[in-house]
């Protein structure tokens, strides 16, 4: 039977078959996947959190099992709230929290809220391909804005903002990943930063600032001050815990002035009510035990060193017109191969050889930039990465001499 035909025209604009794909790669024990944006298993705090589940169950009984407020559990904000002060200088109060199931709901609700039909929308080129598919749903104008190893092009968003302004036409809001970025891995430094709220101010834009790898910068010297520390009044801040503690929590969150926070509350409560309570509580409890920050130091140690074996045998393995990032942090690697060679046409061939990726063109609102791909470093492991990136190379070696 064809089902076609009870579908809305919105299912049209949910993409991404290769991505569904993809996912089910990383279940294939023969396929060296650098697909996914998966954690080390080694870095979830297992013993931990499986001792705080059960004294969650045992200290706060049905309170754990019971509905609860939309915003969030009023005992975990408060938790959160502190340690969102402490470890990211993101200073809330909790009127202005509202708890999400993972970050990708949060930019769900963030277009649902703020994006109406034909409203112009800035973001990066490349950008995180989840948020992208929430925003085209909402039928925005995208205005790309390229990013280089400092971050978003502030000139290029300066020229494109007035170049809009002169035609009576104003951007919503610009999203941006600053630290450690996926896809790019780039982080945006302090110089562009202060630029890029002052041109929110000028040109009267909101900025929704997805923080998630705020916390795995692993390089010195680095300035990962949130964008919401500068501009508490312009900012909507996004940060997770499916990074530092465990994506199969599912559990985010969203920082934003309290007119707004009122009106996402009522978008989520639209949608599931509120997030779970017992996640809410194990959480809770996690960061009272200071599970998160003492997690911290072995996560990025760990992704360090992966990093670094990807990075060595990426310059030992490919051709030397191939060019990626070097990120400070995160979990990914930007890989372009400067050649007309389409890499979701390549990815079939990879995966013959066993090997996986994403194709970068699925990072662009535009689906341009085709001999591009994002290698994640984080789940394989070293052999792997490796083995991996030698067996890529391979095959990029035979596309760019066909």
């Amino acid at each position: 039977m064809d089902y076609s035909r009870f579908l809305s025209s919105e299912t049209d604009l949910m993409r991404d078959p290769e991505i569904r794909e993809l996912l089910k790669l990383t279940e294939r024990s023969d396929i060296v996947s650098f697909a996914g944006g998966l954690p080390d298993p080694q870095a979830f705090p297992l013993d931990e959190l499986a001792e705080i589940t059960v004294f969650a169950f045992r200290e706060f009984g049905v309170s754990a099992l019971q509905y609860g407020p939309t915003r969030g559990a009023t005992p975990y904000v408060k938790e959160l709230v502190e340690f969102l002060w402490r470890v990211r200088g993101v200073k809330a109060s909790p009127d202005e929290v509202v708890v999400t199931v993972g970050s990708q709901q949060a930019l769900d609700i963030l277009s649902r809220v703020f994006v109406d039909l034909g409203d112009y929308v800035v973001v990066e080129e490349p950008t995180y391909l989840a948020a992208l598919n929430v925003l085209r749903a909402r039928k925005p104008r995208f205005v790309g804005v390229p990013v280089d190893d400092e971050g978003i092009l502030v000139d290029v968003l300066e020229d494109k903002l007035r170049e809009l302004r002169s035609e009576g036409k104003r951007v919503k809001f610009l999203y941006t990943i600053p630290v450690a970025q996926n896809p790019a891995g780039v982080t945006l430094s302090k110089r562009r930063k202060k630029r890029l709220v002052e041109l929110a101010e000028e040109y009267d834009s909101l900025i929704v600032e997805n923080d998630v790898y705020g916390l795995l910068v692993f390089e010195d010297g680095i300035d990962t001050t949130p964008i919401r520390v500068l501009a508490t009044e312009r900012t909507v801040y996004v940060g997770s815990f499916s990074k530092t503690l465990s994506p199969g929590m599912r559990l985010g969150h969203v920082i934003a002035p309290k007119p707004l926070a009122d009106v996402l509350e009522r978008a989520k409560q639209s949608i599931d009510l509120h997030t779970p309570t017992l996640t809410q509580y194990v959480a809770m409890e996690a960061l009272r035990r200071g599970v998160v920050e003492r997690n911290l130091p072995r996560i990025k140690t760990l992704y360090k060193m992966k990093r670094d074996i990807m990075l060595d045998a990426l310059q030992e393995n490919m051709p030397e017109r191939v060019w990626w990032t070097k990120p400070v942090g995160g979990m990914f690697i930007w890989l372009k191969l400067n050649a007309q060679v389409d890499t979701s046409q390549l990815l079939l061939k990879a995966v013959e050889r066993g090997v996986a990726y994403v194709p970068g063109k699925t990072f662009y609102h535009d689906m341009r930039e085709t001999d591009t791909m994002r290698l994640n470093y984080t789940k394989p492991t070293a052999d792997q990465i490796r083995e991996g990136i030698k067996t890529l190379a391979e095959v990029v070696r035979e596309a760019l001499r066909s």
